[in-house]
């Protein structure tokens, strides 16, 4: 496998995990039925959705912006909110908010996670070295 599919496979994974944790984190109930099928099925079918088209943007000009840390949660925050418009009708009284919503939880995850874990988790292996020795 080439390193370009290497890479576009690896961002497919980052941009599952992130839409998911996020649409399981804003929908109504999220935490107290966080075993429910129902919702599971709705978050993995957003993050299926938000990786593809991660990877549709590879091979457009937009892909610069996965290079820097801002571009990157600023592209998969929109991406979220639109695979999570998709993937179902919003459970909230205002019809977008929870897709805007879930696609800013989804780019703070992003940011946080480039944050975290750069080179190779630099940051976590220092915490992990003061805290446990």
């Amino acid at each position: 496998m080439s390193s370009e599919w290497k890479r576009r496979v690896r961002l497919f994974v980052q941009r599952f995990w992130q839409p998911t944790s996020a649409c399981m984190t804003c929908m109504p109930g999220s935490w107290s039925n966080v075993l429910s099928l129902a919702h599971w099925t709705i978050a993995l079918r957003t993050g299926l959705l938000t990786g593809i088209l991660a990877i549709l943007l590879t091979f457009t000009p937009a892909a610069k912006l996965y290079a820097n840390r801002y571009g990157n949660a600023l592209i998969v925050g929109c991406l979220t909110a639109l695979g999570d418009a998709y993937a179902h009708t919003s459970h909230y009284r205002i019809p977008v908010l929870e897709h805007v919503t879930t696609g800013v939880v989804s780019g703070l995850l992003a940011l946080a996670a480039s944050y975290l874990f750069e080179d190779r988790a630099r940051r976590i292996r220092a915490a992990w070295a003061r805290v446990f020795g």
